[in-house]
């Protein structure tokens, strides 16, 4: 058995990077295989609408457009598991994330009666970072979350999601024009909540790929 662990943030080591690392030992200590994808490291677009992977008589849950994101989709779909985490930017996660989510579910996507092709099951972890916390997470970034969760059950699995809030964007506010933020609070939740974020991650790996 396979998971996949992408990381759709384009910084390599900060919060998404940590949680999805926690989540890959998560997997590999319930046995499965991991690979790690930095999603900002690929040259690939969103959904060029080719309908390439409508045609009759294609094979069905393929990606035909040629650039790196094709074959990570080949893999996806042969995968137990698939972890995804991305900050959120403006109350939605990012635009590589959004580009992988339209190349990967699209081409599962029937037109006949808008079911899914695909007759695999992979199950689906979701992990959000985001400064917000609060009325903000719970009124906007909730619903979206749970609408990212009904999407992803095109992959037929079990599909969870985890929102590491109020999160620390960087080592040392004083040297960013960051007045808005509470820094206190910001280095609280860090030595407090991160760590259990960094414990919940490691769970849902874990459980992700052993069922």
């Amino acid at each position: 058995m396979k998971t996949i662990v992408i990381n759709a943030s384009p910084r390599k080591n900060w919060n998404t990077a940590q949680l999805l690392k926690s989540a890959q030992k998560g997997a590999e200590s319930a046995g499965s295989e991991t690979e790690y994808i930095d999603l900002y490291d690929l040259k690939f677009t969103g959904c060029r609408s080719c309908l390439a992977c409508k045609r009759k008589g294609a094979e069905r849950c393929k990606c035909y457009w040629k650039d790196d994101l094709s074959p990570l989709i080949d893999r996806i779909t042969q995968a137990q598991s698939l972890i995804i985490g991305s900050p959120i930017y403006f109350g939605e996660p990012t635009a590589q994330f959004r580009a992988l989510l339209e190349r990967l579910l699209f081409v599962m996507l029937s037109y006949d009666n808008y079911s899914t092709y695909f007759t695999g099951k992979v199950n689906v972890g979701l992990i959000y970072t985001m400064n917000a916390s609060g009325a903000y997470v719970e009124t906007l970034i909730k619903p979206m979350a749970k609408n990212m969760e009904d999407l992803f059950r095109f992959l037929n699995g079990t599909v969870k999601t985890y929102l590491s809030c109020n999160t620390t964007q960087v080592a040392d506010y004083s040297k960013y024009s960051m007045a808005g933020f509470d820094v206190e609070k910001k280095k609280e939740t860090r030595e407090k909540q991160f760590p259990i974020d960094l414990e919940e991650a490691y769970k849902m790996g874990r459980e992700l790929a052993g069922i």
